[in-house]
């Protein structure tokens, strides 16, 4: 793999695309005055059930303090966020007068926040919002939205898109507006350098599985294809460092700079990894990033055949010497081993009897339109089955 100069990496550093980017330790104390240049003046904290009591939320807000601004904080998001949470901070938000969102946490705090900002100036449902029809009319604005992750692992702070639960339906759906984007992303390292290291894991094989899937949709978008090999790149070389060396702040770097491009480049699309994910967390409430990494190596099983200049391409990034797709896999299942990723659904609590339910709802993810290969109910149910009961 190759050397990363860990110099440049604790450089503060400043980028446009595709929204402003604040990269670099120590950026969040900055956030007051980003807040004063972007003219918000009561911002709403959002963030999981988990996160409230860490300290970068008491940091966060005594930042905001310090330039006068005042905060309350909606921490009432579940790790697999739901729609009726969304609709209270919803309430929340318009009974503070707030104009904009912070959302500063994992997945589900990034995935909380943009859906609070989707909804609050509309009179319509979360629903309207669903990435398969047509956006409802924007309104004059959405409130202001700063997005700070504190894993690396989601890649969601550069997008409106959101994953939120049906609870009517138990179906995850995604739901986004093209008018709505970040006004800004603080990617701070130092803000991970607390985070558990199965926690750690879980995310940065989230942050892997993003580049994989997107790297893998097929159509030209060479723009999003750079950036998932740069992403398994950064990714692969880290990962283990992180889980090794929590406080190795150069490795925690590349690996949130590494989960952003993850994160863009799945603009592309994603694939049957995400669909089943997403069911299997709407159900039964797993962590999404470690239900993927477990899924991973029986979905690239299906997919990968026929994909033998892709996988070559993708070994080449992360630094595998054999580039065939049989040792690719064993190369992803060797880092899952090597990272403490349980090796199947049944043993972070997933029944065998839900394959053929979870395969009737994963084929109707958005994520499984975009898969590389074309996949029926039933071929969706065997792979399910075989990560229930043992995806190594």
């Amino acid at each position: 793999m190759k050397e990363m100069d860990a110099g440049g990496v604790l450089l503060p550093q400043d980028w446009s695309f595709p929204v402003p980017i604040a990269y670099g330790p120590g950026r969040l104390a900055e956030i007051g005055a980003h807040c004063r240049e972007l003219g918000i003046k009561s911002p709403l904290i959002v963030t999981d059930s988990g996160s409230q009591s860490l300290p970068f939320i008491a940091s966060l807000q005594r930042h905001l303090s310090e330039v006068g601004l005042k905060s309350r904080l909606f921490a009432e998001i579940s790790p697999n966020p739901r729609d009726d949470e969304i609709g209270g901070g919803r309430d929340f938000f318009l009974s503070g007068a707030h104009d904009a969102v912070i959302a500063i946490g994992g997945g589900s705090a990034m995935d909380g926040g943009k859906s609070i900002c989707l909804t609050a100036n509309y009179g319509i449902d979360l629903w309207d919002f669903d990435y398969r029809l047509t956006p409802p009319a924007a309104p004059d604005q959405f409130p202001a939205l700063i997005t700070v992750p504190t894993t690396a692992g989601t890649g969601a702070e550069t997008e409106s898109t959101a994953m939120v639960t049906h609870t009517g339906k138990e179906m995850k759906f995604c739901v986004w507006h093209p008018r709505l984007k970040p006004s800004l992303a603080i990617l701070d390292p130092e803000l991970t350098l607390g985070l558990p290291a199965g926690l750690t894991a879980w995310t940065g094989m989230d942050a892997l599985v993003h580049a994989i899937e997107a790297y893998l949709v097929p159509g030209f978008h060479p723009l999003c294809d750079g950036m998932a090999l740069e992403a398994l790149s950064l990714v692969s070389t880290s990962l283990p460092r992180v889980v090794a060396e929590p406080a190795d702040l150069p490795a925690r770097g590349f690996m949130l700079v590494g989960s952003c491009l993850a994160g863009i480049s799945f603009l592309k699309g994603l694939g049957l990894v995400h669909a089943i994910s997403h069911m299997v967390g709407a159900e039964f409430d797993t962590q999404h990033g470690l239900t993927n990494a477990i899924i991973l190596p029986t979905v690239m099983r299906f997919n990968l055949p026929g994909q033998e200049v892709k996988t070559h391409r993708m070994a080449q990034a992360m630094g595998i010497g054999d580039t065939s797709v049989h040792g690719f896999i064993a190369a992803l299942e060797k880092l899952l081993d090597d990272t403490g990723v349980p090796g199947s659904l049944s043993e972070i609590g997933v029944p065998s009897d839900c394959a053929h339910r979870i395969a009737g709802k994963a084929i109707h993810d958005s994520a499984a339109a975009t898969n590389p290969r074309r996949a029926s109910v039933a071929e969706i149910e065997a792979i399910v089955a075989a990560a229930v009961s043992g995806a190594r």
